[in-house]
């Protein structure tokens, strides 16, 4: 009997994710006894607040380990409701809500949901590594734009109205952005929603990084008067209370999108897991004290990654504006040392240097690396130092 193996087709359209590659090498060289500095994955480093791991403990006392509704329980579809007014003065009701696993099976949920083949996405570059991927698969096109790197990867709305086309049926937000921090400024935000609006295109606000602004408030698109039928909001538990391993996203939309999801996750992952949602309800509702505290850490270590990379010959940096994430241009290295790529330059430094940083392809570029500053500034200053002597030697 001839063995089957082959795949489907649609598995080619995917690739593993960059960040979890880089993540793997780093752990197979730690494994074997090298002291890594990882810069890779976007991780806090601080640990799960104690009055969510109490919720998650006192769920287990109470055997809460049974299935949950496929939308996640009422209470907390309700706290993310609730949390979402507190922090922008929206309106949305349980029905407007779904948990999920994770941000990212959010936005795959909501791609499998709205895209037809063939229609088109808009997606400001750099971008998250995911957002292409899952629109590949959902049978969708990606049209890129670009943003100002000299103005901190800005976006402006004429970019996004230039893109616009009969087939546009997305466009997708991330502000502030992974990989660069960049942050798109309101004036310009609002420009966008209302282009969406008139044109009848969906637009995707990704909030996984809201919390985590240095010289601006928190703002939401969808706290725009009438834009609710319009604007859907992708958020994350994860980055915002340090719970990446706990596993809750949440989708805000209109409640016939929901309903969309929730049949495509009845026969996917079913429920969100019972114990993280009791904790989520905690994060969310609980005290946000360790919310602040984390973003003056992040300042301090943004301040000092930014000031030493622009100290590096060879290397630019644009200020990060919000998130954790560094995107330093490295194109004045490229070519010196036999390093053509991002790709070649990041595997070489690990290789060399024992530093693990995300090649710019992974996010549509090609003279950028990530560094991540989700890590102790004893970590970071380790780091550094072997990045800035490992682009030394390649320019000499």
């Amino acid at each position: 009997m001839q063995a089957i193996a082959s795949l489907a087709d649609r598995i080619s359209l995917i690739s593993v994710s960059s960040t979890a590659k880089v993540s793997a090498e780093a752990e197979r060289l730690r494994r074997a006894g090298i002291d890594v500095v990882d810069f890779g994955v976007g991780e806090p480093d601080f640990p799960t607040p104690d009055n969510i791991k109490r919720a998650a403990v006192a769920a287990l006392d109470a055997n809460f380990t049974r299935y949950t509704a496929m939308a996640g329980v009422q209470e907390l579809r309700q706290a993310v409701c609730e949390r979402h007014k507190l922090d922008f003065g929206t309106s949305y009701v349980p029905a407007e809500c779904v948990v999920t696993v994770g941000g990212k099976h959010t936005i795959f949920n909501l791609t499998q949901a709205l895209l037809n083949e063939g229609d088109e996405v808009i997606i400001p570059v750099p971008y998250w590594v995911t957002y292409k991927d899952v629109v590949n698969y959902a049978g969708g096109k990606c049209v890129f734009v670009e943003t100002d790197e000299a103005e901190g990867f800005t976006l402006h709305a004429s970019a996004i109205e230039k893109a616009l086309t009969p087939k546009t049926r997305l466009i997708i937000i991330n502000s502030p952005s992974n990989p660069s921090g960049g942050l798109v400024e309101r004036e310009e935000f609002e420009k966008i929603a209302h282009l969406a609006k008139a044109r009848g295109v969906w637009l995707m606000t990704d909030e996984c990084y809201y919390r985590f602004l240095y010289d601006s408030e928190p703002w939401s698109a969808a706290s725009m008067e009438g834009m609710k039928d319009t604007v859907i909001v992708a958020g994350s538990l994860s980055k915002t209370y340090a719970m990446t391993g706990w596993r809750i996203g949440f989708t805000l939309a209109p409640a016939p999108v929901c309903s969309g999801i929730i049949k495509l996750q009845s026969h996917s992952t079913s429920n969100p897991t019972s114990i993280a949602q009791k904790a989520a309800i905690e994060a969310l509702l609980g005290p946000q004290d360790s919310v602040d505290a984390m973003l003056g850490e992040y300042r301090k270590r943004r301040d000092y990654v930014v000031g030493r990379l622009r100290a590096m010959p060879g290397v630019q940096c644009a200020e990060p504006r919000g998130a954790f994430y560094a995107y330093p241009n490295i194109g004045a290295v490229l070519g010196r040392d036999g390093l053509k790529t991002p790709m070649e330059f990041a595997e070489k430094l690990l290789e060399k240097a024992y530093v693990a940083v995300v090649p710019g392809e992974a996010f549509g570029t090609d003279a950028h690396v990530r560094i991540t500053y989700a890590a102790s500034l004893e970590t970071i200053k380790k780091g550094l130092d072997r990045f800035e002597e490992f682009v030394a030697q390649s320019l000499a």
